[in-house]
């Protein structure tokens, strides 16, 4: 294929890492209010100051759909980029990285819908897999600098 520069592409991309990471640190920051005050009898001022537990879970599932949304874009840019460069995947362990967190995140979010149901086994699993998704942003992001490294002028 022969298109123009694909480095607005590569900018779109930036922004949604940078976005999903921080939707993960406002996940894991509310996600840690919200077991706290699952396993505290007393509930900290603020918390309810700011709405009590049921404002701490919208704003979770709303930063939670925003990650997913700004992952499986991500995973469309990768590809439509990397074909668009290159013509084949596979040039580098990112796509590796990126195709096992888009699996986590996904894993993730169905988990954290079956913790609605009561499902004793969906909690655990969607805490194990957020401590995994830390690991697998952090190999993403690393493989990723490489790649970057391919597409600057």
């Amino acid at each position: 294929m022969h298109l123009p520069s694909f480095i607005w592409l590569w900018k779109i991309a930036a922004w949604s890492m940078g976005l999903s990471l921080l939707a993960y640190v406002l996940l894991a920051t509310t996600g840690f209010w919200m077991w706290r005050i699952r396993n505290s009898l007393t509930v900290p001022s603020f918390m309810m100051f700011a709405g009590g537990r049921s404002q701490w879970v919208t704003l979770h599932v709303i930063m939670g759909v925003s990650m997913v949304s700004l992952v499986l874009l991500l995973l469309a840019i990768g590809i439509i980029g990397t074909l668009g460069h290159f013509g084949s995947l596979g040039h580098s362990s990112h796509l590796w990285a990126g195709l096992i967190v888009v699996g986590l995140v996904l894993l993730s979010a169905f988990s954290a819908t079956q913790i609605r149901f009561g499902k004793a086994w969906a909690r655990p699993l969607h805490i194990t897999l957020n401590t995994i998704l830390f690991l697998g942003f952090a190999w993403v992001s690393l493989t990723g600098w490489s790649v970057v490294q391919k597409y600057l002028p």
